[in-house]
């Protein structure tokens, strides 16, 4: 009976190992089956701090910084118009015509009174040299003498007056001669020929077509920056592009041109700062009030780190970058984004100089996974390297 015991006993113990042997199997089969992460072949880079340019767009309302309302500045008839409406007129080309015999009238009477007060003035002077005369022969009293001289102050006052009358009186005569002030397109006329106009009397607006003047507002962190950029660099290495939309069909209109101005002021309420542009338009491609889109050129940042925008990620910590570490696999790293230049990223903080990053696609890529860096951009490393 011992023995059939033992033997039961024995025979358990067996089962039992040859249990725990399969299971031992088991786990080591399993854990032999978790295969490493398959390599990655994707574009890597080297970073190095460089001056990157940026690409700054505003939304704009195009305007003619020398549209010019006329009115009139002289009381009478329009008599002519000399212009069509909708032309193309020149600085200084005669517009209207207001009347003008009553005022050259005026001006001949003021050249009549002008001479009378000079004969005056010629009469008085002989009559004071000659009561001076008098007086050194006491032959005339010391308050005649003063008398004769009081009176030739009088008749050169009046000279002056009759020339200030004559001078006001060819001015007016010149207002009726309406001419343009600046070169430009001239719109419809408000005032019909015969009517009678008055000083202030709105009779025409001219829009110089060429150039064109922008004016824009920049939020206040681009004009510190450029501020800041503009005491390294000269204004005029400042260029701006303006973009207008094309009707259906065609293209976008594109003109070139400067930035001339930016302000010193912040709008409270929208915590902005005013700029302006200046673009030739020979051709009157575009036309005051449209909507256009104005692209500053000529700004950078300096000394800054930079990736592709591809290679941003959105991990649990917030944006972040793929590194490749020593042993040639990626590790996540949360990095604090920058301005937009172009297709690149900047970065402000969580990178460095020198460290390698997956500069292409990360999809697929997991911290761990082993990196392959692509044939062109592994040649690049050996280049920057060397």
């Amino acid at each position: 009976m011992k023995t059939l015991a033992t033997q039961g006993r024995i025979l358990f113990l067996t089962c039992m190992a040859v249990m725990l042997t399969a299971c031992g199997d088991e786990s080591g089969q399993a854990a032999a089956g978790a295969r490493p992460l398959p390599p990655v072949t994707t574009d890597v880079s080297r970073l190095e701090r460089q001056d990157i340019a940026l690409d700054k767009t505003y939304s704009s309302l195009l305007r003619s910084d020398n549209e010019v309302t006329l009115v009139a500045r002289v009381t009478g008839t329009l008599e002519a118009r000399q212009f069509e409406q909708g032309d193309q007129v020149e600085k200084g080309q005669v517009l209207y015509t207001i009347e003008p015999e009553q005022y050259q009238a005026l001006v001949k009477q003021r050249e009549a009174d002008l001479q009378s007060a000079k004969a005056e003035r010629a009469r008085a002077g002989r009559d004071a040299a000659r009561y001076e005369s008098l007086l050194k022969r006491s032959s005339v009293s010391r308050q005649q003498y003063d008398q004769a001289l009081a009176e030739q102050q009088v008749a050169r006052a009046r000279v002056a007056q009759a020339e200030a009358a004559l001078a006001s009186a060819r001015i007016d005569l010149g207002y009726t001669q309406v001419e343009a002030p600046v070169s430009g397109r001239i719109g419809l006329s408000q005032v019909n020929l015969g009517n009678l106009v008055n000083p202030g009397t709105e009779l025409v607006t001219i829009t110089p077509l060429d150039p064109l003047e922008v004016r824009f507002q920049m939020p206040l962190k681009d004009a510190l920056e450029l501020r800041s950029q503009l005491e390294l660099d000269e204004m005029n290495q400042i260029h701006a592009s303006l973009e207008v939309g094309g009707r259906e069909g065609q293209p976008e209109t594109r003109l070139t041109g400067a930035l001339d101005f930016l302000g010193v002021r912040v709008d409270k309420q929208t915590s902005t700062v005013q700029a302006a542009a200046s673009f030739a338009n020979p051709d009157a491609k575009v036309l005051p009030g449209q909507f256009a889109r104005v692209s500053i050129e000529g700004l950078k940042r300096y000394n800054v780190i930079a990736v592709p925008e591809i290679a941003v990620t959105q991990g649990l910590m917030g944006p972040q970058v793929f590194l490749v570490d020593e042993e040639g696999k990626a590790r996540a790293r949360t990095v604090e984004l920058g301005e937009m230049a172009g297709e690149m990223q900047i970065i402000l903080s969580g990178l460095e100089a020198g460290d390698t990053v997956v500069s292409g696609d990360p999809s697929g890529i997991k911290p761990g996974t082993p990196i392959k860096p692509r044939a062109d951009s592994a040649a690049q490393e050996q280049g920057n390297d060397a």
